[in-house]
């Protein structure tokens, strides 16, 4: 792990999962905390290691992979945790996001793994779109949901760390199809990244660029070439297809082998995103024929 500096007051621990550091007179603001116990407890160690302050904790969005490490901050060092309204409710009941993915009934024992359900832990204060002071940080939460509901980016000084707006492109490689929650929402807040002015920014996953705007290109190209994929499987089948049927085909096409229910479940959300922003667009129906839900081209 390496604390690697952006630009004056701002830092980030960067590795598979980027984790925010600010310091300023003194105090210490950590923006995530990563996966589990064991992620934050490392740069717990390393802070103290350098003699590093420590006193507050901005979670961006209620995955588990950025809040997983909050309950440790919060019970065996007393930090504030500092979340946005929806997602808030989330990291406080986290069972939700498998309860989302299982179509809303109870999950199986298999989907409640800590890559799905962090440990629940109930958040200090809510924060609110545009401008927030924590102690000396003062910065600006931007609204930034499309891969969460309620995600935030943080501006601070000339500083934006953009959660999972945006991917770097290693792990656009690596993913082939990123987890989304809503497509329009999600090339929105892309388009909203070309607009603000900073020095540069950091992904949740990926590294920091001064020069982050190809890089923002790049996934709104992504997400285009999946919708116009997804148009197109669908429009070869006339009478349409199941959700479960264009998911296999669209995995077949990017090549994407699944091991386990939980990634074939982040991957069909997905793929239902892509498929109802088509619909609200006009260029796709769902309807329901001899009890299976259909989707086909209009």
């Amino acid at each position: 792990m390496k604390l690697e500096n952006l630009s004056g007051h701002c830092y980030a621990f960067t590795g598979s999962v980027t984790i925010g550091y600010c310091m300023k007179e003194g105090k210490g603001l950590l923006i995530d905390s990563g996966l589990d116990d064991s992620s934050v407890k490392k740069v717990i160690r390393y802070l103290a290691k350098e003699s590093l302050p420590l006193h507050y904790c901005v979670i961006t969005h209620a995955h588990a992979d950025h809040f997983g490490g909050a309950h440790y901050l919060k019970e065996k060092l007393g930090i504030p945790l500092f979340a946005p309204n929806l997602e808030k409710a989330i990291m406080e009941n986290p069972i939700l996001e498998p309860i989302y993915l299982f179509n809303g009934a109870y999950p199986l024992k298999e989907l409640r793994n800590k890559f799905l359900e962090g440990q629940a832990v109930e958040m200090d204060e809510v924060i609110l779109t545009g401008k927030n002071s924590i102690g000396p940080f003062s910065f600006e939460a931007i609204d930034l949901p499309g891969h969460s509901y309620g995600q935030v980016g943080l501006l601070i000084d000339d500083v934006l760390y953009a959660a999972d707006s945006y991917f770097g492109r290693e792990t656009l490689r690596k993913h082939i199809i990123p987890f989304i929650i809503d497509a329009e929402q999600t090339l929105e807040s892309l388009e909203k990244l070309l607009h603000i002015g900073c020095k540069g920014a950091i992904p949740g996953h990926g590294r920091y660029e001064e020069g982050f705007i190809d890089t923002v290109r790049v996934n709104m190209n992504l997400h285009k070439e999946h919708l116009n994929s997804l148009l197109g499987l669908v429009q070869a089948t006339p009478d349409g297809q199941s959700i479960e049927k264009i998911t296999k085909r669209f995995l077949d096409v990017h090549n994407v082998s699944v091991s386990n229910l939980g990634q074939w479940l982040l991957y069909r959300t997905s793929v239902t995103a892509y498929l109802s922003s088509l619909e609200r667009s006009g260029l796709l129906s769902f309807q329901v024929r001899e009890n299976e839900l259909i989707i086909s081209h209009h």
